[in-house]
């Protein structure tokens, strides 16, 4: 079939009208492209694709492994972080911001070991929360 334009689409075949004894059949007629070549020329496709994104969609949310429970796991954390009443929420980050942690570090702290925080009976294990950190640029 022949494009918009008149020429050929990539990686298909010319379909011809066969001679009157045959009817109302068509033939085949291949195309007279290079398809020895191992590169394709700018703005063509390789055969099978219909030009659409590509599917190796990285970076996914769950990373490179398979998907696992990262749904559950994303709607608990969502649930531990999010879904605080407004005063608590307050409470929680400005006695974060007194310490010198985030809010997350502080509720995470809650959640994992029970402990509300303070800053003297405290500094050492929040001087460890910090040194944790990832490198921030």
């Amino acid at each position: 079939m022949r494009g918009v334009d008149g020429g050929h689409q990539a990686g298909c075949i010319d379909l011809v009208a066969a001679p009157p004894e045959h009817g109302a059949m068509l033939k085949r007629q291949p195309l007279d492209d290079d398809r020895d070549s191992p590169t394709l020329p700018a703005g063509t496709l390789p055969a099978g694709s219909n030009g659409g994104p590509p599917l190796n969609d990285s970076p996914r949310p769950w990373g490179d492994n398979g998907i696992g429970n990262y749904f559950e796991w994303k709607a608990a954390s969502e649930k531990a972080f999010n879904d605080v009443p407004y005063d608590i929420a307050v409470m929680r980050a400005r006695r974060a911001e007194a310490m010198g942690l985030t809010y997350r570090e502080y509720t995470l702290e809650i959640l994992e070991r029970g402990r509300y925080l303070s800053a003297d009976a405290d500094a050492e294990r929040i001087a460890e929360i910090k040194r944790r950190r990832p490198i921030r640029y």
